[in-house]
């Protein structure tokens, strides 16, 4: 299915479908991409809006965690949005805490996976040598359960991130400011309620992370999905949709 990115006011972004609002947000190398089959299902019976995140488009002393939070909300008040309900991978997840915690007001309900806020993995604890095309395409493999997962397509958009000076180094600075930023004392004060989707083989965001999420949000259930890695949204589609219908089904009742 192709959907329309449209481009107003300095956002970039996916608007599908009418009604309650599932705000998606990507992680630090996801997009549109990685949503696809959620975008399709959910915008039958939702509107679903897909922010792109100015991952590497920030001033390299303001770009973190936080930064993206306040482009999340100047979003939110430009399409005038409410009782939305947040979806977040990795480093997407780790923004939908933060953006939480400040607007507890605007937001219904979060769902979590492979979310960054407690703990992550990334790259495999070693960042991508570039110009070497063998080594990034292990470490993209890495994100999944199965390997075949990373299509050439995904490994090649990678590839050409780690070898552009510019993204890079934003890259870098994201990636560090999501580590430094620890949610694990703000937890407890969120009482909506929230899913957590977690691939039992996530190598990233192990399963340990999962479980200390479950532990420390007030109002969360969790879900695990098998012979899964960070991406569940990816590598098994309709097991992550079923397990979400059935939340924002409750929610919702």
């Amino acid at each position: 299915m192709d959907f329309v990115l449209k481009e107003e006011h300095g956002f970039r972004y996916i608007d599908e479908g009418e009604g309650e609002v599932l705000l998606l947000l990507h992680g630090l190398m996801g997009g549109l991409s990685n949503w696809e089959v959620v975008i399709e299902e959910f915008s039958k019976s939702y509107r679903v809006i897909l922010p792109m995140l100015p991952v590497y488009d920030l001033p390299v002393l303001t770009t973190g965690v936080k930064t993206l939070a306040k482009f999340v909300h100047k979003f939110i008040k430009y399409k005038k949005l409410r009782n939305v309900t947040l979806l977040g991978n990795s480093l997407g997840g780790h923004v939908a805490l933060i953006y939480t915690l400040a607007h507890p007001i605007l937001v219904k309900a979060m769902v979590l996976t492979g979310s960054s806020g407690l703990y992550e993995n990334a790259f495999g604890g070693s960042f991508p040598r570039r110009e070497n095309y063998q080594f990034v395409k292990e470490k993209t493999e890495y994100t999944f359960y199965d390997p075949a997962t990373a299509t050439t397509e995904l490994i090649d958009e990678v590839y050409k991130l780690v070898n552009d000076r510019h993204s890079v180094i934003r890259l870098l600075a994201m990636a560090k400011s999501a580590i430094r930023h620890n949610m694990k004392k703000d937890l407890s004060k969120m009482h909506l309620p929230v899913l957590l989707i977690w691939g039992r083989n996530d190598k990233i965001t192990p399963p340990e992370v999962a479980e200390e999420f479950n532990q420390l949000l007030p109002h969360a259930e969790l879900h695990w999905i098998d012979k899964c890695g960070h991406a569940p949204m990816m590598e098994h589609p309709q097991e992550f949709n079923r397990l979400l219908k059935g939340f924002l089904d409750k929610i919702k009742a």
